[in-house]
């Protein structure tokens, strides 16, 4: 038989983890080929880059697609299980799970960067893409995915592995001097609501003090002050407020407004600039969108 594209494996594979337990997401692929009678040869067909086979891409699809609808959520790395949303799903007997289905949560509509019709309480899903439009729809995706696991793996670091993390990306981002003076810096003060400090640039022309917190709650203005008055306290002009969690619009509206120059940076925000900067990310394939060079069939 073909292989099942991802609509049609998200049923079985929420069935699959319908016993309330943890299931990794190897053994949910190795049950769902069983389900599916697939070949040796079919099960190891590979996607045109070579780098993931074409059923287990599915399966992780399918995956993405139902945590984003809050039909099951990840426990840890690798590990699945069934929400309470997801058992009230099957309570319904549905015959199948698709992308209409999960339309009807908010969560996955936002995911899906899809507007309801303003006089009808169907989804708008009609999108007329020409190839460019489709690859770059599908980037978007791919990307936002990759935030999510980003995320997820930034929170469950410790606290040391984190730091390594900050430190790592500020550099990747032009801050610093050499790693080994801002490992030194990160993490090492602990000063009145002060983490560390780092050079603005290589010759270390100013200094930027800097707060990371790995949080799961928003960070509210309270904290945002406490981190401003401790920049005054240095005569400081300048920090950085990094959090995995948010930021709480108090807080925002705080920092906009004082006369330091303090950003806030989410764990959202730590990601994106993550994947930016290659920062705990690989590079998995590479395509070339070329375009006709009328040009060069111009005789001279």
């Amino acid at each position: 038989m073909p292989i099942p594209d991802y609509q049609t494996i998200m049923l079985p594979l929420l069935l699959h983890i319908s016993d309330k337990q943890e299931h990794s997401l190897g053994e949910s692929i190795e049950a769902l080929t069983k389900k599916f009678s697939l070949t040796d040869p079919e099960r190891r067909q590979l996607l045109p880059s070579g780098q993931q086979s074409i059923f287990e891409n599915r399966v992780a699809w399918s995956r993405t697609y139902m945590k984003k609808a809050g039909l099951l959520e990840s426990t840890r790395r690798g590990y699945l299980k069934i929400t309470e949303r997801g058992i009230d799903v099957l309570s319904r007997n549905p015959e199948r799970i698709d992308r209409k289905l999960l339309l009807q949560f908010p969560e996955f509509i936002e995911f899906q960067s899809l507007k309801k019709k303003k006089d009808d309480n169907e989804v708008n899903n009609t999108f007329d893409a020409t190839p460019e439009e489709s690859l770059e729809r599908a980037y978007a995706s791919l990307r936002s995915g990759l935030v999510t696991d980003l995320l997820y793996q930034l929170k469950s670091t410790p606290p040391s592995m984190f730091e390594k993390i900050v430190v790592d990306l500020l550099l990747k981002m032009g801050y610093g001097g050499s790693k080994k003076d801002a490992g030194q810096a990160i993490g090492k003060s602990g000063d009145e609501g002060i983490d560390g400090i780092i050079k603005e640039d290589r010759l270390g022309l100013d200094i930027i003090y800097i707060q990371a917190k790995r949080w799961e709650n928003p960070v509210g203005r309270p904290e945002i002050q406490k981190f401003a008055g401790a920049l005054q306290g240095k005569r400081a002009k300048k920090g950085i407020f990094i959090t995995t969690s948010s930021f709480s619009t108090e807080a925002r509206q705080y920092a906009a407004n004082i006369d330091t120059k303090l950003v806030l940076l989410d764990g959202e925000e730590m990601a994106e600039l993550m994947i930016d900067h290659n920062v705990g990310v690989v590079s998995v394939a590479t395509y070339n969108v070329n375009r006709l060079d009328t040009d060069y069939f111009v005789e001279e």
